[in-house]
């Protein structure tokens, strides 16, 4: 071999491992990236979610950092590292300062809210469980799922339509409580369940979240229960992921056909958008945000037809309500692609993703119009 021909492989040498590490590098950041979207722990702040300041308590009265989530409308629970609490609206004319926003405090659940305190607001209005925070007649009880037991709540009622309760991102079954006294209320009975990945629930056999992809399978073997145990038909109501979950279990479970209809809060239909809008919120720069979407798919599976919500929604045949707001930059608006002769989406606006404004529960649209059981309006929590 010459010299010249040395001095080439060994240029060609050093080129390659150049590519090398640098494919490993956009690899390995990929992958770190991606866990910021999909390692997002139930019952914690979503990443979105800003670290509010408490400045000032009074009776009835709460003065937060002046930010656009403590003007949000509506009530939220606002919790801390040692209390959970719950705001109402804004409270026009009440003392503030050009850096403070004054709110009205509902109750304090638990704990002691201090000036300095740091919160942030979250959806679940009570803590616990519904016979405690509500005083509801409830019972615990485990549903067999794919991975193992699932927890589940189950507040009895009069009706044979159930109403399957599942949460979202960021958030524990504890925020279905928000519905369960108005469901109650009509004699509804509400199932809520836990999914992989949720406190006393089986771990994801990769310890990640799949944005509804694989959890939905939990979501139906609650279908399945609800169905043995004597519901008609059941209507699924879902937040966020949730909503996704439903979305999939509606158009995929062997007893679909005992899905009366949906009620879907900011559904995530373009899971693109929410792994780089919770990767982003996590401080990933942005040139790292394609490779982070990409980890992801080679992580999860998350492929399937890439039109927004397509993949899960083209089998959908029962009316279904959305409600969703065009700022909502987790689980960005979107309609749900044609169907056939799917009955029209209902929608409805809300606010910022998984934190909605509760608004009046005895006001609303009408829950699904035509449903035989004639149910009654829900709030929108």
């Amino acid at each position: 071999m010459t010299l010249e021909s040395v001095r080439t492989v060994r240029a060609t040498a050093a080129a390659v491992t150049a590519v090398l590490g640098a494919g490993a590098a956009a690899v390995a950041a990929g992958r770190f990236a991606s866990d910021a979207a999909l390692r997002t722990p139930p019952g914690g702040p979503l990443p979105t979610e800003p670290r509010l300041t408490v400045h000032a308590t009074a009776a009835g009265r709460i003065s937060l950092t002046r930010d656009f989530a403590a003007l949000r409308p509506g009530t939220y629970g606002l919790a801390g590292d040692a209390f959970h609490a719950v705001v109402g609206p804004v409270l026009a004319g009440a003392p503030e300062s050009a850096d403070t926003v004054a709110r009205r405090l509902e109750r304090v659940t638990y704990g002691t809210v201090e000036p300095g305190d740091r919160a942030w607001l979250v959806p679940n209005l009570y803590t616990g469980e519904p016979g405690t925070a509500l005083g509801l007649d409830s019972t615990a009880l485990d549903i067999p799922g794919e991975l193992g037991p699932l927890p589940a709540w189950f507040v009895p009622g009069a009706r044979d339509t159930w109403v399957i309760a599942v949460h979202g991102l960021g958030a524990t079954r504890e925020h279905t409580m928000n519905l369960m006294e108005y469901l109650h209320r009509h004699g509804i009975p509400v199932l809520a369940p836990a999914y992989r990945g949720d406190p006393g629930a089986p771990r994801s056999p990769d310890g990640l979240n799949h944005l509804g992809e694989t959890e939905w399978r939990d979501l139906d073997a609650a279908l399945h229960h609800a169905v043995d145990s004597g519901a008609r038909q059941v209507i699924l109501y879902g937040w966020s992921t949730g909503a996704a979950m439903a979305l999939r279990a509606a158009a995929r479970s062997e007893v679909r056909a005992r899905v009366a209809g949906l009620i879907l809060d900011s559904p995530v239909l373009n899971w693109e958008a929410t792994l780089r809008a919770l990767a982003a919120a996590r401080r990933t720069p942005a040139p790292l945000l394609p490779l982070a979407v990409r980890a992801a798919q080679g992580r999860t599976g998350l492929y399937g037809d890439r039109r927004p919500g397509a993949a899960h929604t083209n089998r959908i045949t029962v009316p279904t309500q959305i409600f969703h707001g065009p700022d909502d930059t987790v689980a960005p608006l979107a309609v749900l692609p044609p169907a056939g002769r799917r009955p029209p989406e209902h929608h409805h606006p809300a606010h910022r993703q998984g934190r909605p404004a509760r608004g009046d529960v005895e006001r609303g649209p009408a829950l699904l119009r035509g449903d035989p059981a004639a149910l009654p309006h829900p709030p929108h929590v």
